[in-house]
């Protein structure tokens, strides 16, 4: 490797992308190629980036397995990064095997971590600590080691650990510092003060204030009764119900849960969770059906009994009725969460994050670009969506994940 070379990758190492490039932007041989998209990538110019990657490979000799694997770890970082969520993986995996056969233990852990990373991204927690674990973060250079605490950080705050979330961060900012780039050393900071915006709002009494991530993590454990729109769970310290796959269920223990210690009027119960303006005796022969089932999955924490009115919740164990709900509410917002990392998302890959169907995120994108709350570009599959950070609250508790205890 002659000296343009290996000062261009010490370029690289320490985020200096252009001056990488004035050592090696002429060059056509294989190793400058590779060098060239890298750099191309740090600089954003990611469809660049994976055709000078891939003609690299080509450039690579059949005997260079090595060399061809580290771009194959290199353009997969390339397409977690713009967020094509949907690309096979298993050219990283046999890159990673490749790499740990010959000793290379440093890019064999990058790609383990990539690994990890892109399953942050999905919401798959219990798979990526599962990768995680595997890895030795020891054999990272900083700037990977920074970027490995801070998917630590995200699966604790994705599972309200905040003591594990913001010693992983600690990591994260000494490694940052050590790597000397002044981008990972913000995006360390950024990722800190998520812990301290805040992250949902308690309704309780009619009274509402909002919570930061530890005070939602202290409510979880304590003895009250809490009825989550976060995750759209009911659940107090001996048991937890879901209700995710049963919206009605859960507009009604809502209802029931915001007027606590009161009772709800039929009427109201009615036009919140069949949003029908007018109610009659359909209606209400539905309302008594729908509680029946409410109070049969409620039936280990609380009671719903009737009133002269209408109907009120009654806890048996908790001595407090509780309503966790969104910093803001509004449609499509865990649309927004995702988009709100400030990252170009395609729909396919917003879908997959979230768990349903692509035509259902095409319509709620949609949606949100007629309230020019989203911005794209592009064309056909090619066509990107993005919208700056909301200011004001992070959007963990926005994303699909299990709470401590599920």
């Amino acid at each position: 490797m002659d000296s343009l070379i290996t000062a261009a990758a010490r370029a690289l190492a320490a985020g200096d992308p252009l001056g990488a490039l004035k050592r090696v932007a002429l060059r056509e041989d294989a190793p400058a190629l590779a060098l060239r998209g890298i750099a191309m990538a740090q600089l954003g110019d990611f469809a660049r980036a994976k055709t000078l990657l891939r003609r690299a490979v080509r450039a690579f000799g059949p005997h260079e397995s090595m060399a061809r694997a580290r771009c194959a770890v290199a353009e997969a970082e390339i397409a977690l990064v713009s967020r094509d969520l949907g690309e096979p993986t298993k050219a990283l995996d046999a890159a990673r095997a490749t790499l740990e056969a010959h000793g290379d233990r440093a890019n064999a852990a990058h790609a383990r971590y990539l690994q990890a990373r892109r399953l942050l991204l999905i919401g798959h927690l219990d798979d990526a600590e599962r990768t995680l674990a595997e890895l030795d973060p020891a054999v990272l250079p900083p700037a990977s080691r920074a970027s490995c605490e801070l998917v630590v950080a995200g699966i604790a705050i994705r599972r309200l650990r905040t003591a594990a979330a913001r010693a992983a961060l600690v990591r994260a900012e000494q490694a940052a510092r050590q790597a000397g780039i002044p981008a990972l050393t913000a995006e360390v900071q950024n990722a800190f003060r998520v812990l301290e915006l805040p992250a949902a709002r308690l309704i309780t009494r009619g009274d509402e204030r909002l919570l930061q991530l530890d005070e939602v993590e202290a409510l979880l454990t304590s003895p009250a009764l809490v009825v989550d729109a976060c995750r759209h769970v009911v659940r107090d310290a001996r048991s937890l119900i879901s209700l995710e796959r049963r919206p009605v269920l859960f507009t009604l223990a809502r209802t029931l849960a915001e007027a606590w210690p009161g009772d709800v009027p039929r009427a109201t119960l009615i036009a919140q969770a069949f949003r029908a303006r007018h109610a009659d005796e359909s209606h209400r022969a539905r309302l008594r059906v729908e509680l029946g089932r409410l109070r049969t999955l409620l039936r280990s924490v609380a009671g719903i009994s009737a009133t002269k009115h209408g109907f009120a919740l009654a806890p048996h164990h908790a001595g407090e009725v509780v309503m966790l709900a969104r910093p803001v509410d509004g449609a499509h917002a865990a649309v927004l969460a995702l988009l709100a990392d400030g990252e170009a998302w395609s729909s396919s890959a917003l879908a997959l994050a979230l768990g349903t169907s692509q035509r259902s995120v095409q319509r709620a994108l949609d949606a949100l670009a007629a309230a020019n709350k989203v911005d794209s570009f592009g064309r056909g599959r090619a066509r990107r969506w993005m919208t700056p950070p909301v200011p004001g609250f992070p959007t963990s508790l926005l994303l699909p994940a299990p709470f401590p205890g599920d």
